[in-house]
């Protein structure tokens, strides 16, 4: 059976997918990477382009022996993911993009990317870590899964932070929608204040075929906060002939 490979978003890390492993792992295989600069691969030091990132993770699949598969990118991710698309879409069956857009800069984000990182160089890169996963969820601190996402976050450094601040703010994949052939789906929380409405709206309409699932009374991290009804949602998806 196809595996699913899981990529996460700024300052995230594989652990953020642990229940998805448990619902799906028996079934399929699910391959969750630590991006470089992040997670358990935070020694790393991070790539300053979307397309780094991607070559990336494509050489590490490869190496590990995962060559063909479903690909699910949040966040930052699934910028990284489209970027996997567009340069090797002989070995992506499936796509989901969730909580994420076709382009870095977003007026919409709870504050500009040049924000970020100023704050990030001023207050370092804990202090960030714990104010930027805050905005994930919908309850902020008071979300059950904020302190275990936010000690995922902390391990980032702020090199890495930067970088992938940079990453973001410089790409765009908008030209390349009409070019995305694999099956997709496009996954939203109703209240993300990362990603507003109109990103979401132009992949799912610009995605020729892609599907669309809005998870009601969620933020940016949808899978932590309702992960069963989350998991529902993908498993159909990948399993849906």
């Amino acid at each position: 059976m196809t595996p699913l490979v899981c990529v996460h978003g700024f300052m995230g890390g594989s652990a953020q997918w642990q229940a998805q492993r448990a619902a799906l792992g028996p079934e399929r295989g699910v391959h969750a990477v630590d991006l470089p600069g992040f997670g358990a691969s935070a020694h790393l030091e991070a790539p300053c382009q979307i397309a780094g990132f991607a070559r990336w993770v494509l050489a590490r699949l490869h190496a590990d022996g995962v060559d063909r598969f479903h690909l699910m990118g949040h966040s930052m991710g699934g910028m990284i993911a489209q970027e996997m698309v567009a340069q090797a879409p002989e070995r992506v069956d499936r796509l989901v993009l969730y909580g994420t857009g076709a382009k870095g800069m977003l007026p919409g984000r709870f504050e500009p990317i040049d924000t970020s990182k100023q704050r990030a160089r001023e207050e370092g890169p804990r202090d960030t870590a714990r104010r930027i996963s805050a905005t994930w969820f919908l309850q902020r601190e008071a979300s059950p899964a904020y302190e275990a996402c936010a000690a995922i976050a902390e391990r980032a450094s702020l090199q890495s932070i930067v970088a992938g601040l940079d990453a973001m703010r410089d790409w765009s994949g908008e030209d390349a929608l009409a070019d995305i052939h694999a099956r997709t789906l496009v996954v939203w929380g109703d209240h993300d204040r990362t990603y507003p409405w109109s990103q979401t709206e132009r992949l799912w309409k610009s995605i020729d075929g892609a599907s669309l699932a809005v998870i009601p009374d969620c933020a940016h991290a949808a899978h932590l906060e309702k992960p069963h009804l989350f998991n529902e949602i993908l498993g159909d998806f990948l399993r849906a002939s």
